[in-house]
């Protein structure tokens, strides 16, 4: 049971350290800025895509009938 609490906390962090990266990416002036949060988000989750954020973030909209 001890290394499963270690895989969840490392998880948990993991998450939280993300959603920081991602907070800064989004606050980013600067090319300079974003590649270098972009190489830290990528270290820890290489698979990420921004433009999967952007999609996910965005207002979903109902069709009214």
């Amino acid at each position: 049971m001890v290394e499963r609490r270690q895989e969840l906390n490392r998880r948990f962090q993991r998450k939280k350290k993300l959603t920081k990266l991602k907070t800064r990416l989004a606050a980013a002036k600067d090319d300079k800025t974003r590649e270098l949060v972009l190489g830290k988000i990528h270290i820890i989750s290489p698979f990420w895509k921004e433009a999967a954020t952007n999609a996910a973030t965005a207002p979903k909209t109902k069709a009214k009938k």
